[in-house]
């Protein structure tokens, strides 16, 4: 017994303790998203979609894990096997190690440094470099146009999204996640308005700008994580698959997940930054550790849900009409939000 008390106590042991809870809720997240978005696809296209696996086929989500695992790995012979290789799991890294700042509840966090939406925005770059790395070493050229795709399409939307999160900043005054999450505190009321830092005319007068700037970071996000009608560097009917064409088995199946979780991430996002965070909508009832962790998810899973509503309710625009977007209405948009914000915090 005194052994396993030390084994436990030890800083190592903690730390990959710490960092398993991520893991093992990225891999049930996206059994449960699978499902979901199967589910709600159907219904909107009226269907019933799974119903044999268990029960309403609750358990096909686990048969096209256990398919993608038993696939054959397939390496193309003309591909850079050592970068191909790489790729899904540069991808998946990035994703992960997102995870590490997202304040799950006011008990648990993987790390709470003060800079941790800059760490997120920088370590989640990392998921590019492994689309380019993917598009590149596949020597196809549907792949390698995804990839370059999914670079632009990341640089530009980037810019849109980060302008919305210093505005936050701004006002809140803290780049940490738990820090921006304390500031909303104390029921849905200080939701967007982040409690008593600013003044009460002040508050009225932001209001109208972090919704709209909520709308850019909203629409940022999808086209960040690749989702329709911003799933341009996938694109089936032009590109086949896109940066992930060549891949099988194991690999693509990385390259699925990844695509889940940074899904939640960029919804988790959103949450900590306009509907605050793990704070419960109530104040101080049906407050408590384990009570942040339910909300904050629900929360999370409510984002994805519109993102997977966004999926089937909308048709893929044109490279033109993406850029377009991003640079003449995002981008100006949010500029124009923080300059306002900026004086009302300098009068």
């Amino acid at each position: 017994m005194e052994l396993i008390n030390s084994i436990l106590e030890n800083t190592i042991t903690q730390n990959v303790l710490n960092a398993l809870v991520p893991l093992i809720f990225v891999l049930l997240y996206a059994l449960v998203t699978l499902y979901m978005e199967m589910k709600l696809a159907a219904h909107m296209q009226d269907r019933v979609a799974y119903m044999h696996n268990g029960w309403h086929g609750t358990l096909q989500p686990f048969a096209d894990m256990l398919k993608l695992l038993q696939k054959e790995d397939i390496i193309p012979s003309a591909a850079n096997k050592i970068l191909f290789v790489m790729a899904p799991y540069v991808v998946f890294v990035g994703t992960y190690a997102s995870f590490a700042v997202l304040p799950f509840s006011s008990a648990y966090i993987g790390s709470s440094i003060d800079l941790g939406i800059f760490y997120l925005v920088a370590v989640s770059s990392l998921v590019v470099v492994g689309l380019l790395m993917s598009g590149w070493a596949s020597n196809n050229k549907w792949s390698l146009f995804g990839s370059f795709r999914s670079a632009a399409q990341v640089i530009s939307y980037e810019i849109p999204s980060v302008l919305a999160i210093l505005a936050v900043v701004m006002i809140v005054g803290t780049m940490s996640l738990q820090g921006i999450t304390e500031y909303q505190s104390g029921g849905i009321w200080n939701w967007l308005i982040f409690g008593g830092r600013l003044a009460l005319w002040k508050k009225l007068l932001s209001i109208p700008f972090m919704i709209v700037l909520f709308i850019i970071y909203l629409v940022a996000s999808m086209a960040e994580v690749n989702r329709t009608p911003f799933d341009l560097p996938e694109a089936e009917s032009e590109l086949v698959q896109g940066y992930n064409t060549e891949y099988s088995g194991m690999k693509f199946a990385i390259f699925y997940l990844a695509e889940y979780a940074n899904l939640f991430i960029v919804s988790a996002v959103v949450v900590v930054l306009f509907f605050g965070g793990w704070s419960s909508p109530f104040g101080d009832f049906l407050n408590g550790p384990v009570w942040n962790a339910i909300w904050f998810i629900t929360k999370g899973m409510l984002f994805v849900a519109i993102n997977i509503w966004m999926r089937w309710t909308l048709p893929r625009i044109r490279v033109d009409q993406l850029m377009y977007v991003s640079w003449k209405v995002l981008t100006p948009f949010a500029l124009f939000c923080v300059i306002v914000l900026g004086l009302l915090l300098v009068l």
